[in-house]
Formats: C-alpha cells, sequence, structure tokens
C-alpha cells in the first residue's frame, strides 16, 4: 500500500493540475455519488492536501473530496478530455480546461462538508501527520515519550496512524534498522537519547523518501548500486524485500517475520534478536 511519501507526492501532482482553477466537470464512478457531480462542477478547486495515506481534493464553498487509495488506487493526470491505456476502472475524474486528472481503482470516495471532515471515520482518528510541515523532531519524540505509549512495541507504535500518520510497512522496517531498534522492543524500554535517535530518523527517512520517491537507502550507496546496473526498487532500500541478503551494513543475512499481520525485515546482529519469532530468510 502506497505510505505518506506516496500520496503526498501524488497530491502535489494533482495540485499542480488542478489547484487554483475551476473544476468545469467532475464525474464520478461510483452510483451513490452521482448526486455530487452538479454540485462541485463550475467550482475552483482551493487545494489538495494529504492526510497520511488518504487526500482531500477541497473545493471553494466549504466542499470536499475526501479519498483513499488503498492498495490498488492511483491517480493519472491526462491532457484535458484524454483517457489513458489501461484496465483500471475509473472511479473520479476532474477535468479543467487544460487536464483531467482520474482517480483509478479506488473504492473510498465522499464527498464531505468541511465541518464534516473532523467525523469522518478515518480522519478523525488520525495522529500528527508528517509531512504536514509543522511536527519537530522534539514534538516527535515527545509523542514518543506520551505515557500511554509506553508499553507498545515499536514495531506496531509506528504503523499506527493514531500514534503519528505517514508510516507504513516499508518505512517502520527502515527506521527500525537506522535507529538500531528491534520491533519488538517496547517505548518503556528506551531512554530519553534512544526516543531521541528514533525521532531523528523518523523524520529523516519520510522526508528523505518524499523527496527521492522512496529511496530509504544511504543516497550515496543507492545512486552507486543503481549505476551497476540494479533496478530502483532493487537499491532502494536498507532492508525491506531484501530477505537473505547481506545487510549493507554488518553483512549478516536480512531477516524476515511476520508483525502485526505484515512481513517484517531486519538484521539480527544490527538490531537484535527476536526472541520467540519465527523467522525466513526467503
Amino acid at each position: 500500500m502506497p505510505e505518506g511519501p506516496e500520496i503526498r507526492l501524488a497530491a502535489d501532482k494533482l495540485a499542480d493540475a488542478v489547484q487554483g482553477r475551476v473544476a468545469e466537470q467532475v464525474w464520478f464512478g461510483q452510483p451513490a455519488l452521482k448526486c455530487h457531480e452538479a454540485l462541485l462542477s463550475g467550482r475552483q478547486i482551493e487545494s489538495v492536501e494529504s492526510r497520511g495515506k488518504a487526500m482531500l481534493t477541497r473545493f471553494e464553498g466549504g466542499l470536499n473530496i475526501y479519498s483513499h487509495n488503498q492498495l490498488y488506487g492511483r491517480w493519472m493526470i491526462m491532457p484535458a478530455g484524454e483517457l489513458p491505456e489501461t484496465n483500471r476502472q475509473l472511479r473520479l475524474a476532474i477535468h479543467n480546461s487544460d487536464h483531467s486528472a482520474l482517480l483509478y481503482s479506488a473504492s473510498d470516495i465522499s464527498v464531505l462538508k468541511d465541518a464534516e471532515l473532523v467525523q469522518h471515520p478515518f480522519l478523525k482518528k488520525l495522529g500528527p501527520d508528517l509531512l504536514g510541515g509543522e511536527l519537530t523532531v522534539l514534538q516527535i519524540a515527545a509523542r514518543l515519550a506520551e505515557p500511554k505509549f509506553s508499553r507498545r512495541q515499536l514495531g506496531a507504535l509506528l504503523i499506527d496512524q493514531s500514534f503519528i500518520t505517514g508510516i507504513g510497512n516499508y518505512l517502520r522496517c527502515e527506521i527500525l534498522f537506522v535507529a538500531r531498534l528491534a520491533p519488538n522492543v517496547t517505548v518503556g524500554m528506551c531512554d530519553a537519547a534512544t526516543l531521541n535517535r528514533l525521532a531523528t530518523v523518523i523524520d529523516q527517512l519520510i522526508w528523505q523518501s518524499y523527496k527521492t520517491a522512496g529511496i530509504t537507502n544511504d543516497l550515496q550507496r543507492a545512486e552507486r548500486l543503481m549505476a551497476e546496473g540494479a533496478t530502483f526498487e532493487a537499491a532502494r532500500f536498507h532492508l525491506f524485500r531484501r530477505a537473505g541478503l547481506p545487510c549493507y551494513r554488518c553483512g549478516t543475512a536480512i531477516l524476515k517475520i511476520k508483525m502485526n499481520g505484515q512481513p517484517t525485515f531486519l538484521c539480527p546482529k544490527c538490531q537484535g534478536v527476536l526472541a520467540n519469532a519465527q523467522t525466513s530468510t526467503c
């Protein structure tokens, strides 16, 4: 599933195409939303915002399109009136005189008034947004140190969108590796210096991923690997999807375990061995 950086990048591209412009035609693929087409068509789009893994397209008059890409949703920006060659199902289209912004395959779409946003089932549960531009390292560290999180394991806490939004599976694995912490370590087991280190890594990696379209690996290493013929996907991570391959830092084989229903990758030497965990190198 796309994580915070990917959704923020998609929101940036959508904003470039529609923000500040009149949506001459808004079209919905879901019958229940057809009643909103005439209401939104002809209105100016004031902004496009990402909220963790969700997006808000904000129209004048206090109206908003909420969309969540989930696993398969994808925005495509085309010249006005053109459609891409795809087998995906079109769910939402926003047309202006220059562009057609097309959302394919996403099913979680709704139209909300400003006052309804705070009561939306997903939005109301979100914690501070890492890519919102206002969350500092000190604030992340203070959030980690809140007593209510002391018994939470780091591997589970980091992907809890009510804690902070924007971190998914690949980011939690990469963050914990760089911070040298095992995913089953609890917040309460960490001293202030460790939490500050973790907060610094969280801030660094999510912004690096956003600025590089997904690279969390050491940037010089990733550039070298791609120059040597590695694909972007093979070069972008420290350890995510690298089970059985040597750790770049120490040479130990990367392990893959199951945690919180998701595959979790770690280096047993750099991060410590997980007790009672089923591990795999493939």
